[in-house]
């Protein structure tokens, strides 16, 4: 396979037809899933002095998550998000490991403060 080869076969594989599912229909009610896909492709080629040799060498990776899909019903279109509880849950973590060094530098602040103004007879 050739790099021109390789990165058409990545361009064709990273295309709207991976971000739109088919749709699907049933009992009046159709549905088209989303998803969002991520990729790329890279490679080069060596050649050796006085063109002994040569080389050549690529790759490609694509990457794709659901994140909701259209619902139509009767004549109305409405957007129903997917909820990757993985990711919610990593965010909340992050939030909430935030707030509690956030809290921390807060209460030791408070508490130095607190011991320079009872070294200085201040609120006695």
């Amino acid at each position: 396979m050739g790099l021109t080869q390789l990165i058409n076969e990545a361009r064709q594989a990273i295309s709207v037809e991976r971000v739109y599912g088919p749709a699907m229909e049933r009992a009046g009610i159709t549905v088209i899933p989303a998803a969002a896909v991520h990729g790329g492709a890279g490679g080069g080629e060596n050649e050796g002095p006085e063109r002994k040799w040569e080389s050549l060498g690529g790759g490609f990776g694509l990457a794709g998550r659901p994140v909701g899909a259209y619902v139509i019903k009767d004549g109305d279109v409405r957007w129903r998000p997917a909820i990757d509880v993985n990711r919610l849950m990593l965010v909340v973590g992050v939030v909430a490991l935030g707030a509690i060094l956030t809290g921390r530098r807060i209460a030791l602040a408070c508490l130095k403060t607190h011991r320079a103004r009872s070294r200085e007879g201040i609120g006695r």
